[in-house]
């Protein structure tokens, strides 16, 4: 998904601790607030590149 290897780990804790944060706010699974935030990751790191290649 083009995060950084470094930061996988830290990243990877982080998007758990939201997605269950996010799966109680919009009362749905943490399985479905984990697919929606890796989602957006995969976006963002999309848009990151086609900046870099600009």
């Amino acid at each position: 998904m083009g995060c950084p290897e470094a930061k996988s780990g830290e990243m990877a804790q982080q998007l758990a601790k939201r997605s269950g944060q996010l799966a109680l706010e919009r009362n749905q699974s943490q399985a479905e607030a984990m697919a929606y935030l890796l989602g957006l990751m995969k976006q963002g790191w999309a848009a990151q590149q086609n900046s870099d290649a600009d």
